[in-house]
């Protein structure tokens, strides 16, 4: 799978989606506990420019102190989590709001599982094309 862009994205949305699934499992298991202020787990952005880098005209570099306008290496997309502790729910300084939570983590269970499914495919395309095409 190596230079195959498809593969490293599904492999880093993957790795980026079980992160977020455990930070959300992390809120609802501290539902009850005062102060505790929920994490949030993003890297999406990251992927998305990525993606659209071949598309766009990349800024001369004349030292490598210059900034780029283009992500090009996939390796460098790292889930980011940060703490949301200004959010205030409850009187407990709690902000953790269960409804929300568990919508997430179905969202991103849901997304889990087609990014599992879209990689079973992109396998077997690899199976079909090494096979003959049986």
């Amino acid at each position: 799978m190596r230079g195959d862009l498809t593969w490293h994205v599904i492999e880093k949305d993957l790795g980026g989606l079980a992160k977020r699934m455990e930070a959300t499992s992390h809120n609802i298991a501290n539902i009850n506990t005062p102060g505790y202020a929920r994490r949030e787990v993003s890297f999406e952005d990251q992927l998305k420019e990525v993606i659209d880098a071949p598309g766009r005209l990349p800024l001369k570099r004349t030292s490598e102190r210059h900034f780029s306008n283009v992500t090009e290496d996939i390796g460098a997309v790292t889930p980011r989590e940060r703490y949301v502790g200004y959010e205030i729910y409850r009187l407990d300084r709690n902000n953790v709001d269960p409804e929300t939570e568990t919508a997430r983590l179905t969202e991103t269970r849901m997304t889990y599982q087609a990014m599992t499914r879209i990689m079973s495919r992109k396998i077997a395309m690899y199976r079909r094309a090494i096979g003959g095409g049986a």
